[in-house]
């Protein structure tokens, strides 16, 4: 169930350009405590800006968490790690394990959220990992992506929902116990602010809140419903949702990943045919990287967060989504989404789908099938 809550300032964010400055800013504004949480942490102009950001603030006595993923950041190299921790910034890694050979389900749930609370007054929500937006392909643009700077009442959510990870994690390794900062935490509901809910998914209390989020705006869809995802591998009932929506007359446009960074992103195909049989129009994005994770229905609906519509966010991982019940900042993320769509994108026609190569068709299906027998091995054969 979403519960939304009133009283918040939400601030879109595009791309690291416009993320990472405010990011900085915000860390050496900060005089308590700093908790982030990412999937990727990289080693390059960005990654050794905001480590400066995050030693300055424990140098002046900030209290700094740092959890990455153990399979995602695995690259940061072991010397950068032991020089953040003796500058004081602790750092832990969420399941370490990461073995190709074992398809056990613990190895496979990763942290792939991307979380910022600072001082528990103001914090960041969405999909942009700590990484240089031009880590893309040569002659590429730089990828696509976007975050929400969030201040007000979802505060302390958002707060109790890092610190207790963190508290978690550091249990399982034997860490010392963080104890949360005793202070008046300056977090005002803003009066008349936007309505939003801060929707998480993980293998405990929270599996199916984010599909369940989607499914939900999607049967209330009457007029449109734009999705921009990145890895998008809707399970049945999503692609039924969406199938529904289109035959009672609602405008489906899906705005997807046309650079195909991994085999299983095949997979995606396998569904371009019936999405486009009923009249869901399909665009790739093929000027670069795009790993936008939003959504906007109906104009007044919109969602901005970590989770892509595939099995790997949806059962596996640990996500966070904050999902806004705003017409204007509805409009505006439609907008950038629509742009993107006009400047970067090519429609897929149903017609010039129907007659691609042989061998594509068999790379989706068998992309496709390879994804569904993984799922039955480790369990999930019912959720494809």
């Amino acid at each position: 169930m979403t519960n939304f809550i009133d009283g918040n300032h939400i601030k879109l964010l595009r791309n690291g350009t416009e993320y990472f400055p405010v990011l900085e800013a915000a860390i050496d504004n900060a005089t308590h405590e700093i908790y982030i949480q990412t999937y990727i942490y990289q080693l390059d102009k960005t990654g050794i800006q905001i480590g400066q950001a995050l030693l300055r603030a424990a140098q002046r006595g900030v209290s700094v968490y740092l959890l990455l993923d153990g399979f995602g950041s695995k690259n940061l190299p072991l010397k950068y790690i032991q020089g953040l921790g003796l500058g004081g910034v602790q750092v832990m890694f969420y399941r370490t394990k990461i073995s190709p050979w074992s398809l056990k389900r613990n190895r496979l749930r990763r942290l792939h959220c991307k979380l910022v609370v600072i001082d528990q007054s103001v914090g960041f929500v969405g999909g942009i990992n700590i990484i240089d937006d031009d880590d893309v392909p040569k002659n590429a643009t730089p990828r696509v992506d976007y975050a929400v700077q969030i201040e007000g009442a979802l505060l302390p959510m958002l707060y109790a929902n890092v610190h207790k990870l963190w508290r978690h994690i550091a249990w399982s390794q034997l860490r010392p116990f963080v104890k949360p900062v005793s202070y008046i935490a300056q977090n005002q509901a803003h009066h008349g602010g936007i309505k939003a809910a801060l929707v998480l998914r993980d293998n405990i209390m929270h599996r199916r809140d984010i599909e369940e989020a989607y499914l939900k705006a999607i049967a209330h869809a009457k007029i449109e419903i734009i999705i921009a995802n990145a890895y998008f591998v809707p399970g049945r009932r999503f692609r039924k949702a969406l199938l529904d929506a289109s035959a009672r007359g609602v405008a489906v446009k899906l705005l997807l990943q046309g650079r195909l960074e991994y085999f299983a992103m095949f997979a995606t195909h396998a569904f371009y045919s019936v999405f486009l049989q009923n009249n869901i129009e399909i665009f790739e994005y093929r000027k670069s990287f795009m790993h936008s994770k939003v959504a906007v229905i109906d104009g007044e609906w919109a969602t901005v967060g970590s989770s892509n519509i595939d099995p790997f966010s949806l059962l596996l991982a640990r996500e966070a989504n904050v999902v806004v019940a705003d017409k204007m900042f509805a409009l505006e993320l439609r907008a950038d989404i629509l742009k993107t769509i006009q400047n970067g994108a090519i429609r897929i026609s149903h017609e010039a789908w129907r007659h691609r190569n042989l061998g594509g068709r068999f790379a989706s299906w068998l992309a496709y099938g390879v994804l569904r027998l993984f799922l039955g091995i480790i369990g999930y054969s019912n959720e494809q």
